[in-house]
């Protein structure tokens, strides 16, 4: 079970003191967080992808680059990269590049964006997200997977002969997410490929996140990558921790009730009971994420949000110490204790890669420092209400993507 955090890259002013973080600011600050992550032990630091204010970060393998360099064990990934609204050669070529600096200490979420304006900045029509997810994304795989692409699809002009550079290390392409919050067609998506599934349910009642992830887990197993719980899942999830829940309650309800994502909405109180939100002591956070497992069974990665809302980089820090120190020792215990046997690891890429070459993880380590690399050869379904309230079955929910999938593979 991995466990880490990850952020959306807002800039927000902190409504205690009125100050504005401007950008370099919060770059810096991510910085320091994920750095503080791996000294804490946590597993994953992910990062978000936005190209619009308030947020800055535009260009996630720019960051994770920088920030691999500075840290030796924390795999790096993001909370979404655009499937839509990026070329999926430029995703192709830059990810691969970051597999390689990183030594394969990476992965990545992919995701269509739920920002409106963003789509036309880039060409793209909003109308055709989905349809452009599906045909870019199988675009993205055969880039990864095969030397020599031909290719041709209807959103974006065709290939003829073309090697993507750097190849992926070892000729293992990164582990992909595909990431969530109401689609049950990116869910399909993930099962038909046999990729990872990451419902980020930072925003629904436990019901939708339980069905979500049973479709995943069904459709996985449908398409013949393995049983249901073979499946390969994370979650998304907040906290704001403080010695009891008064005191975290009284700390956070001012960023709370201004933040950009659900101020001036439902109050703390009602989000904390609809939503994963865990507003409290280190137990409740402990006791709320235990209870994630009842909703989807065993699971690979689970991700908090802890840096937004205009919170100061000092008390992020601090959240992290007592994460690190009362929280994450006793979820790692008890998830591991609890996780049935034959549940699959999360993929990292010396397990992908040894598997691939028929060896054990320790046995693929030790060639890595005398291997060669050999060069290539030459040449709205965006925003609203969850899915369910607006249909009842996941036949509804499914429907027209393995035709759209099909289409993108060119099965006819």
């Amino acid at each position: 079970m991995q466990f880490g955090i990850f952020t959306v890259s807002d800039v927000t002013e902190d409504p205690t003191t009125g100050h504005l973080p401007n950008e370099k600011e919060r770059i810096d600050a991510v910085v320091a967080i994920a750095k503080h992550a791996e000294e804490i032990g946590l597993d994953v630091f992910a990062l978000g992808e936005h190209h619009n204010p308030p947020f800055f970060s535009s260009s996630p393998t720019t960051t994770l680059a920088y920030i691999g360099a500075q840290t030796e064990r924390i795999l790096l990934s993001t909370s979404t990269t655009l499937i839509t609204t990026n070329d999926p050669v430029k995703i192709a070529e830059d990810y691969a590049m970051l597999q390689n600096l990183l030594n394969g200490r990476m992965d990545l979420m992919m995701g269509r964006g739920n920002t409106g304006p963003v789509y036309p900045w880039f060409g793209k029509d909003i109308r055709q997200g989905i349809p452009m997810a599906v045909e870019n994304y199988q675009l993205l795989r055969q880039l990864w997977d095969e030397e020599v692409v031909d290719w041709e699809g209807r959103f974006r002009t065709p290939l003829r002969g073309f090697t993507s550079t750097p190849r992926p290390l070892d000729g293992v392409a990164p582990f992909v997410w595909h990431g969530s919050i109401r689609s049950p067609e990116i869910a399909e998506q993930a099962a038909y490929y046999g990729d990872g599934f990451f419902h980020n349910n930072i925003f629904w009642p436990a019901s939708h996140t339980k069905r979500m992830v049973a479709l995943y887990r069904q459709r996985f197993a449908h398409y013949g990558h393995g049983r249901p719980e073979d499946a390969i899942v994370g979650l998304g999830g907040q906290f704001y921790l403080a010695k009891d829940s008064q005191q975290a309650v009284r700390e956070f309800r001012p960023y709370f009730d201004v933040a950009p994502v659900y101020g001036h909405g439902p109050s703390l109180e009602e989000f904390s009971t609809e939503t994963p939100l865990t507003v409290g002591s280190p137990q409740q956070v402990i006791d709320r994420t235990l209870g994630f497992r009842e909703m989807v069974g065993d699971y690979q990665r689970q991700l908090f949000l802890i840096d937004h809302a205009g919170l100061p980089l000092k008390t992020v820090l601090n959240q992290l110490d007592l994460f690190g120190a009362e929280v994450l020792p006793v979820l790692k215990r008890e998830f591991e204790a609890m996780r049935k046997p034959g549940t699959p690891e999360a993929p990292v890429h010396p397990r992908v890669a040894a598997a691939r070459a028929g060896q054990s993880m320790e046995e693929y380590a030790a060639t890595q420092s005398t291997k060669e690399h050999v060069p290539a050869g030459a040449v709205d379904d965006v925003t609203g209400a969850s899915f369910y309230a607006q249909a009842d079955s996941d036949a509804a929910a499914v429907a027209g993507v393995d035709d759209l999938i099909k289409r993108a593979r060119g099965l006819h």
